[in-house]
């Protein structure tokens, strides 16, 4: 019962990051790309390393650690969200979320290069079989939006977040052999929050945040506790469980539950098109998930 636990709890992480969606709409206006990542991950760092500090006994890190959790920080935190939050100004919805979907190729990509891992054909139909689910939902079952896209500086901007996302995966599985799940993320948020002080300082937050209102930080705290603590702690424990591949995969669950929660709280509406969608999506992971644990799976 523990090992299906763990084996899925990346559905946990995908609901919190769902919500980010949900939260994310009243507090983009609110505050600048830098200061918005900054708080988010500034609230985050405190709430985990109490967390830390009460779990972990050896909870401190030496100068030969610092390389290492600065390149996590740096890749992982800082590198995805910032590219991630700059793509929007420049590029559509839509493509964003194409984009993305294809975090599962390329990690399983990196993957195979970097970590040696085996790649079957259940693996890759799961992939696929997901990201058709994925553009479905996006494109409201209009295949016909693929071959109108358009590209620009966003677009290339929101591949390179996920670059970001997927080396931040992978080679989270080399340090978890070392360090435990809470420590990598506690010090990966740590980093994040100092390499973004001299960007912050230079939006002026003395200025913005006498206005800023209830609902806005309300989500960034939201933000803060679910998506950040919450989901990045449950990621790095499902990469040491299962492995970088299979746990990108569920990132494709997240337009699934942006969808459940847009239509829970904003009332948006769910089409057909887009239920057969998320089955598919569905269907996708649990084919990869079946797979038998390969190379990746031991630690």
């Amino acid at each position: 019962m523990k090992e299906k636990f763990e084996k899925y709890m990346m559905l946990f992480a995908t609901i919190f990051w769902a919500g980010a969606f949900i939260a994310g709409k009243f507090s983009i206006g609110e505050f600048p790309v830098f200061s918005l990542v900054f708080f988010r991950f500034l609230i985050a760092t405190i709430i985990i390393f109490i967390i830390l500090i009460k779990t972990e006994e050896n909870w401190k890190i030496t100068k030969q650690d610092l390389k290492t959790f600065l390149t996590l920080g740096v890749v992982g935190m800082v590198g995805y969200h910032v590219f991630f939050f700059l793509s929007l100004k420049y590029t559509t919805a839509t493509n964003s979320s194409l984009i993305g979907a294809t975090n599962p190729i390329v990690t399983t990509i990196l993957a195979c290069v970097f970590l040696k891992d085996k790649i079957t054909y259940k693996n890759i139909l799961g992939i696929l079989i997901s990201l058709l689910g994925v553009i479905l939902i996006t494109t409201n079952g209009n295949i016909s939006v693929l071959f109108n896209m358009k590209f620009n500086i966003g677009d290339i901007l929101m591949m390179v977040a996920v670059l970001c996302w997927a080396t931040y995966g992978v080679l989270s599985k080399k340090v978890l052999e070392v360090y435990s799940p809470i420590k990598i993320t506690s010090y990966a948020f740590l980093t994040c929050v100092i390499i973004l002080i001299p960007l912050v300082i230079l939006e002026k937050p003395w200025v913005y945040i006498p206005s800023t209102t209830f609902n806005g930080w309300m989500s960034v705290i939201y933000m803060a506790i679910f998506p950040s603590v919450g989901g990045y702690l449950i990621q790095q424990m499902s990469i040491k469980k299962i492995g970088p591949t299979k746990t990108s995969l569920f990132i494709n669950l997240v337009p699934v539950f942006s969808m459940i929660l847009a239509f829970c709280i904003l009332g948006e509406s769910i089409s057909i098109i887009k239920i057969i969608a998320g089955i598919l999506i569905i269907c996708g992971i649990c084919t990869n998930l079946m797979v038998k644990k390969n190379s990746e799976d031991r630690s």
